[in-house]
């Protein structure tokens, strides 16, 4: 009986039931698509970190080692289990050409280091996860440069200083568990070891990866503050295991997590959808639900009967949905398949996704349950006596249409309506309000980051020109001599040459830990800080947000740190704290005294004067200062940040397109709805004169005005609440407090005439059928 009424309600009312079913489906996908996709990363990041059984602490090293030492502090302490020294030859970008680029990599922000095959652990994999081993004359090149240049297998890299020149030709390309992401700015290139060692006698400085595999993983902070308080080679920073997987997994976790977040807010929309319909059938059904309690039907068989259409729409919806993730999960899983590779399937990729649909199912469940507890209210007689709710009411005297000097009739009417049905357009006002944050929230982040000033959340002040000199021999010498330069140079604006040397800082534990401080006049590019204020003393320091976080440490407290290589200790006042995503988010600045002996590296940004070109000056401090890099800083953040972007491109696009699709999905719904319960009221103004057109422009000035306020709304809530959630996504980078950084045409403009123009559109289609309504078929019936 039941199944025999779930047919003919399905036969009647076909366009009301697809759309649900559609609805549902489209949020049991996201939600199986956003959580498949974090279980996919969690597991290809494992089974990269495996294959090439990456190391649990490192430390970079510019300068010289001794290896014996190194060796005879390992054996000494209990926690090291493995422990390999890797050399790297750096490679100045402007002696790197690749593939069929005629531009060397001059100006990359990417330091090129070519290595050979590891021994122990830390190994470089193919496209399969399979350690490298190439033959002479090849090259491994890193995804990130087959990405950003679209190289091929067979593609030539040609390194060349005049003096030198060799060809390789591309037989792999690198996946690199440590150098993976685009925001870490060092990349690996695997050579044989015969080609490793002309490159080592011929060009390029000596760089050091010295890595630990522990004994026990959950020993890591202990190891790293044992290792940091030794006396062994430490100009470089230190990351150890977790920071890696972080990295790794940043961006596509943050992807994955706005989906699910998408997909929450579409099952909203969604259960209260499922609302609107129930009452109408309620409505619809009033008089019958009213002989069914009068002959003696259960309340609850009666709920049965309609709330098992219901839980058939979803189950098969949800089913549905999670079907077609599984088939359209590669458009989510793609830049992690790319960097991550295939971890090998397990039931948990399957059963975790088909857990969320189940969560899915459950909420509009409960969410019809509890809507069906009208029926409790309905009586026998009351239903008999009126056959409808009659929810509808309005003083007769409010919004009299005699008033009203400044609209036309159909305008006025339509605008009545809605002040009649707050609640029924209570509906339509939430989507237009969900729909236009799902949409303007990803444009504006992503104009955001394509913004010059996003370079403020990396710990860089602005500026026209940034020129970094990494360690070397003469590297103090030829730092004095970009000074010198550049204030001869009446063609400079401004400049400010910084310093970031590594210091010791003493925990609340009483530990030493390495801290990178940047040193110099912080004023002529001041960066904003989210508390207090820039080093203006010797004895202030500020804080990155992250540092600031795991040092326990706010505006006006106090550390102790290790000003230089004789134990001499200074306490330091915390002046501000500001954002910074780079180095893992953990840096310092300071005006501490020069300290050449613990350098990291040295910056200097400038300003040119007005009527000067950059792109000029740039080509010509590369020729002055090589192998300096001197680069734009807009080309720093895209070089920085490139597959982010990419990633939050595809996020926008998708997002806007589920926007446009739900909008027009629910106004089609509640427009058919409306139309057929007004069909009397229809029928009725069409006796009285008012033509099909007429009625239409009535319902195209609701949908009009309910979304216009809508828009206004969502726009609000998008610049405050949309924009305290991205910063809470970023601060587990660095940067906590993201301000949207807006383009009117973008987001005013563009996005609600895509959104207005699409539900203008579907009210006009859905409320076609109006041309049938007459009085004498309403008489009929």
């Amino acid at each position: 009986m039941l199944l025999k009424i779930l047919r003919k309600d399905f036969q009647r009312k076909k366009s009301i039931t697809i759309t649900l079913f559609i609805f549902i489906m489209l949020s049991a996908f996201l939600v199986s698509s956003g959580a498949g996709m974090i279980i996919k990363l969690i597991d290809s990041i494992e089974n990269l970190f495996s294959e090439s059984n990456a190391p649990h602490f490192v430390q970079m090293h510019s300068g010289e080692i001794e290896q014996t030492e190194i060796d005879s502090w390992s054996s000494r302490n209990s926690l090291v289990r493995n422990q390999q020294t890797v050399e790297m030859v750096n490679i100045d970008g402007a002696n790197v050409l690749l593939g069929n680029n005629e531009q060397q990599e001059t100006n990359s922000v990417m330091d090129i280091s070519f290595v050979k095959q590891n021994e122990v652990f830390d190994f470089l994999l193919d496209l399969e996860n399979q350690i490298i081993q190439v033959s002479s004359g090849e090259i491994g090149v890193p995804i990130y440069y087959m990405q950003r240049d679209n190289l091929g297998i067979g593609d030539k890299v040609r390194i060349s200083n005049g003096a030198f020149d060799k060809e390789f030709t591309i037989g792999y390309f690198v996946r690199d568990a440590l150098m993976n992401p685009s925001i870490v700015h060092s990349k690996r290139f695997l050579v044989n070891e015969v080609d490793y060692e002309t490159l080592k006698n011929t060009l390029g400085e000596m760089e050091y990866l010295i890595e630990f595999q522990l004994t026990a993983m959950s020993k890591l902070s202990e190891f790293s503050h044992t290792y940091q308080s030794s006396s062994l080679p430490n100009r470089g920073p230190t990351v150890d295991y977790h920071t890696f997987k972080i990295l790794n997994a940043l961006t596509d976790g943050i992807v994955a997590a706005v989906i699910i977040l998408v997909s929450f807010l579409l099952i909203i929309i969604a259960s209260l959808c499922l609302r609107l319909t129930i009452l109408a059938t309620v409505e619809e059904d009033y008089r019958e639900i009213g002989v069914m309690k009068a002959i003696g039907i259960e309340l609850n068989y009666i709920i049965r009967i309609y709330l098992v259409k219901y839980i058939a729409i979803a189950a098969i919806a949800c089913i549905t949905g999670y079907l077609v993730s599984l088939f359209i999960s590669p458009l989510f899983t793609k830049n992690i398949m790319l960097y991550a590779g295939t971890a090998s399937e397990n039931i948990l990729q399957y059963v975790i996704p088909f857990i969320s649909i189940i969560l899915i199912f459950l909420i509009v469940i409960t969410f019809c349950r509890l809507t069906f507890r009208r029926f409790n209210k309905i009586t026998a007689v009351e239903a008999l006596r009126s056959g409808s709710i009659g929810e509808t009411k309005i003083s007769k005297g409010f919004l009299s249409l005699t008033k009203s000097k400044y609209l036309e009739v159909n305008s006025f009417l339509g605008l009545k309506d809605i002040f009649g049905r707050l609640k029924i357009f209570g509906l339509l006002f939430f989507v237009f309000v969900v729909c236009s944050i799902i949409i303007i929230v990803p444009v504006n982040f992503l104009n955001t980051i394509q913004s010059p000033s996003f370079i403020t959340y990396m710990g860089i002040g602005q500026s026209d020109i940034r020129i970094d000199l990494q360690q070397s021999e003469d590297i103090v010498q030829r730092f004095k001599n970009v000074i010198t330069y550049i204030e001869d140079d009446e063609d400079v604006e401004q400049f400010s040459p910084l310093i970031t040397s590594r210091f010791k800082v003493i925990n609340s534990d009483g530990i030493y830990e390495n801290i990178s401080v940047e040193t110099g006049d912080l004023s002529v590019f001041p960066l904003e800080y989210l508390e207090g204020q820039a080093p203006t003393r010797e004895n202030e320091i500020a804080l990155s947000y992250l540092n600031g976080n795991e040092l326990d440490k706010s505006v006006g407290d106090t550390l102790r740190l290790i000003t230089d290589n004789h134990g001499n200790e200074e306490e330091m006042l915390v002046s501000g704290i500001y954002q910074d995503i780079t180095n893992g988010g953990r840096t310092a600045k300071a005006l501490l005294p020069e300290n050449h002996e613990n350098v990291l590296w040295y910056v200097v940004s400038l300003d040119v004067k007005p009527h000067i070109s950059i792109a000029e000056k740039i080509d010509e401090y590369t020729k002055a200062f090589h192998p300096t890099k001197v680069t734009h800083l807009q080309g720093y953040l895209v070089q920085t940040l490139g597959n982010t972007i990419d990633q939050l491109v595809l996020l926008t696009i998708i997002s806007t397109v589920i926007a446009i699709f739900v909008s027009i999905l629910i106004t089609s719904l509640f427009m058919r709805m409306l139309v057929a319960k007004d069909s009397s009221e229809i029928a009725i103004m069409r006796s009285l004169g008012f033509s099909s057109k007429d009625i239409q422009v009535q319902y195209v000035a609701r949908v009009l005005l309910v979304m216009v306020i809508g828009i206004i709304l969502g726009t609000i809530f998008s610049n405050t609440i949309g924009q305290s959630i991205v910063s809470v996504l970023w601060s587990f980078m660095g940067a906590s407090q993201i301000e949207f950084i807006i383009n009117p045409i973008h987001a005013y403009v563009l996005c609600p005439i895509m959104l207005m123009t699409s539900v203008i559109v579907t009210t006009i289609i859905s409320t076609s059928s109006i041309e049938k309504s007459n009085i004498s078929g309403m008489n009929i019936e």
